[in-house]
């Protein structure tokens, strides 16, 4: 968080003072040159495709002027270097005629702006060379004279040469040039500076998540209470836009980080209560150990040594107990696989049931099956005995003399089977059944104990259901005055697999 946190810091995310390599400056430029690609693209091809127009409709016409310059001379009678036809109504200015004699060029004149005839030099004759009478057009430059458009005609008639200045065409061009051009430059420049202003307001819900991430980031979670993170506000949450479902992600990072660290919090809080408990738990069979001990270095012969010997074996063996519980629920939460193999839970059920009775006379104990046959899960033996037995030893320490207590083994239509112990004692305090499975909680302060039974360390029922979960099962309570009804559901062997694992 801290190295995001200067990375954020460093970025400006308010969206002032950002870097040429910024999204929206590299936006603003990829739009902006293929705008300019686009339109040069699109001003070439409108100047070519006037150009070639222009230039076929040039040629049309200096081949109607070869053509009439070729019948003019067939209706004169001059000599070979007659071009008097050039004085005939309707040949324009720059009008260029030629003769041809033995495929050399023996007079050519040119329709000059007042619109008289001008012969051309020597020079301009020159650059006529090497055109045939075939009717292909040619392009010349003619000294003093600009660029023309050529053809010849011979055939039947008389050969002849003709061509039309190309000044008018290109300037043309040049003009549509320069429109396009004029035009470009306008709407590119309008065009850019409106992109640079939509995409700026488009990008800035990137720079609230921007911000918002670096107000997050500079939270110090690593160490005291974390307040509400800041979130996106809700109006930059439009899933329908690419920017609005990163917000959407963020906030569900945001919610996710918040989760854990209250989770981490709660964990933390019953990880400082549960060392409590168990130092509480260790501390009295501790002092009873050392009070014994001290009494008996003390020579105060009031009790008999054997009886504080036989208190001091019998803490020793609550605390022993009690360390193994916690062991055994530490090896649980890492995960270690359990024993499996096939075990009959009617013969372990009514086993655990006997030992009940030979513990509990005083209880009313009753076994009901109600199994189509036999019932085979896959468990370890010795771990779900201690299930059953820890529910019953419940239901013997908190309940009075003369309860009832039945347990019943049925099978479901699931592939699953469910262990029943219900007992007719007072029941649990509503307040306590959220937290009944949790280590250390206690009943004794609302449900009778039998007399003359010791406290229990509140964590048989979290090793039930511990072991339950192990055995990928699933525990349940439900209670009310004169009902209290345990229930341990457990997957067949035609469902579970029997994995070969070492024994926890």
């Amino acid at each position: 968080m801290t190295a995001w946190s200067g990375r954020l810091r460093g970025a400006s995310p308010s969206g002032t003072g950002l870097g040429r390599r910024s999204l929206r400056v590299r936006l603003v430029l990829f739009v902006s040159v293929t705008l300019v690609a686009v339109c040069a693209v699109m001003a070439l091809s409108t100047v070519l495709v006037q150009r070639v127009y222009l230039l076929g409709d040039l040629d049309q016409r200096v081949t109607d002027a070869a053509e009439r310059s070729q019948g003019g001379l067939q209706r004169r009678t001059g000599g070979a270097t007659d071009l008097g036809f050039l004085n005939e109504r309707g040949q324009p200015a720059g009008t260029l005629a030629a003769r041809f004699a033995d495929g050399e060029i023996i007079a050519a004149e040119v329709v000059t702006e007042d619109g008289r005839q001008r012969v051309l030099t020597a020079a301009q004759r020159a650059a006529l060379k090497g055109i045939i009478a075939d009717g292909s057009r040619h392009t010349r430059d003619l000294p003093g004279l600009g660029t023309y458009r050529l053809t010849a005609l011979g055939g039947d008639g008389v050969p002849v040469l003709a061509g039309l200045p190309m000044a008018d065409v290109q300037q043309v061009i040049d003009r549509l040039v320069v429109v396009e051009a004029a035009i470009a430059a306008v709407g590119l420049a309008t065009a850019a500076c409106a992109s640079a202003v939509v995409i700026r307001r488009q990008l800035r819900p990137l720079g609230r998540v921007a911000a918002t991430a670096a107000e997050v980031a500079r939270v110090p979670l690593d160490r005291g209470e974390v307040a509400v993170l800041a979130r996106v506000a809700a109006r930059d949450t439009d899933p329908g836009t690419e920017a609005g479902q990163v917000c959407v992600v963020l906030n569900q990072l945001i919610d996710h980080v918040e989760s854990s660290l209250a989770e981490r919090r709660r964990t933390e809080e019953r990880m400082r209560r549960f060392l409590a408990d168990a130092s509480h738990e260790l501390r009295t069979p501790l002092a009873s150990i050392a009070g014994y001990a001290e009494y008996m270095n003390g020579g105060n012969r009031t009790i008999a040594p054997e009886l504080a010997w036989h208190r001091v074996s019998a803490q020793s063996a609550r605390m022993t107990g009690l360390v193994e519980d916690l062991l055994l629920l530490a090896r649980l939460d890492e995960g270690r696989p359990l024993q499996r193999t096939e075990v009959n839970l009617a013969t372990l059920v009514a086993e655990a049931v006997w030992d009940a009775q030979a513990a509990g006379g005083e209880h009313d104990w009753q076994l009901a099956l109600r199994l189509d046959g036999p019932v085979t899960v896959v468990a370890d033996p010795s771990r779900l005995h201690q299930v059953v037995a820890n529910l019953l030893a419940n239901a013997r320490v908190h309940t009075p003399a003369g309860t009832k207590v039945t347990v019943v083994v049925e099978s479901l239509e699931t592939s699953r089977c469910v262990i029943r112990v219900r007992d007719d004692g007072p029941g649990i305090p509503p307040g306590l059944l959220p937290s009944i499975f949790e280590r250390f909680t206690r009943a004794d302060g609302s449900r009778s104990r039998t007399p003359g039974e010791e406290g229990g360390t509140g964590l048989g029922l979290a090793i039930a259901a511990a072991l339950t979960e192990a055995h990928g099962g699933r525990i349940g309570v439900r209670s009310e005055p004169g009902l209290t009804e345990f229930s341990v559901t457990l997957p067949t062997a035609g469902r579970a697999a029997v994995p070969s694992s070492p024994q926890l």
